[in-house]
């Protein structure tokens, strides 16, 4: 989907867009009355593998359709980056992540898959569910509580409204997965897709922010390769334009203005 303009009654409202997955911006500049979007994450927030609008963007295209005001969008999806990663970007200062999240309306997160990279293998092979992960899933506990910490303290303007989604699956699904996982690996990983969601909306619900499912409507599609890039492992147009939309369902419905 193309980058667009929304006209709506007599309200214009331009949602403009920075992409800082591969290249760090320049400039961080929110203009006066805007709605200020933050996207932080992995591979799943910078779009990888999709050639379309990742969801912060269409989310940002959403939201201001619905609130008729400009949307500033910063996406600092990185591919690869696990919740340490994150965390250390965040607690540098000077890094324009971390000065991004001193002045967003909205956060949008999701980390945590990368944590179990060191395990795909025998977990997708039906060796081990959750038990090969236990330090992992602790961690991941960790590092999530104080990235939703630094988020609310790095933000001197308001507190932020911080939407966390889950994973429909940590590793591959749809049918890459049915091609290359046997039926217990499959299994095993539909486990530890379900902890890590379940330490995800743990996390969310204790720093007050709001948890964002995105198992259920992934896995209860009539066929969840049809949400998903060829690779299997990151979402394809449908599958990013299905995130913003609940993303926006779970957005409350009005927001103090930046600026």
């Amino acid at each position: 989907m193309t980058r667009r303009l929304l006209f709506l009654a007599v309200t214009f409202a331009l949602v403009t867009l920075t992409v800082a997955a591969d290249a760090r911006p320049a400039t961080l500049e929110i203009p006066a009355g805007n709605l200020s979007v933050l996207a932080l994450g992995d591979s799943v927030t910078s779009g990888y593998h999709c050639n379309c609008d990742a969801f912060p963007a269409e989310y940002g295209d959403l939201l201001a359709q619905r609130n008729g005001t400009g949307v500033t969008v910063h996406n600092f999806g990185v591919g690869g980056i696990d919740s340490e990663d994150l965390l250390e970007e965040l607690d540098r200062s000077s890094s324009p992540a971390a000065q991004a999240a001193t002045d967003a309306d909205y956060v949008l997160l999701t980390i945590g898959a990368n944590d179990f990279a060191g395990h795909e293998d025998d977990v997708t092979a039906g060796r081990c569910t959750t038990e090969c992960v236990t330090e992992e899933l602790a961690r991941l506990t960790a590092n999530l509580r104080d990235i939703l910490d630094r988020i609310t303290e790095l933000d001197t303007h308001r507190t932020p409204e911080i939407l966390v989604t889950g994973y429909w699956n940590v590793f591959k699904d749809g049918q890459v997965a049915r091609n290359l996982y046997p039926q217990q690996g499959q299994n095993a990983t539909e486990a530890l897709t379900q902890a890590t969601n379940q330490v995800i909306a743990t996390a969310a619900q204790a720093a007050h922010a709001t948890y964002v499912d995105l198992a259920t409507p992934f896995e209860t599609a009539p066929d969840i390769t049809n949400l998903l890039a060829p690779d299997g492992d990151h979402p394809n147009a449908a599958g990013h334009a299905l995130i913003a939309d609940l993303l926006l369902k779970a957005t409350p419905p009005t927001r103090k203005l930046t600026g």
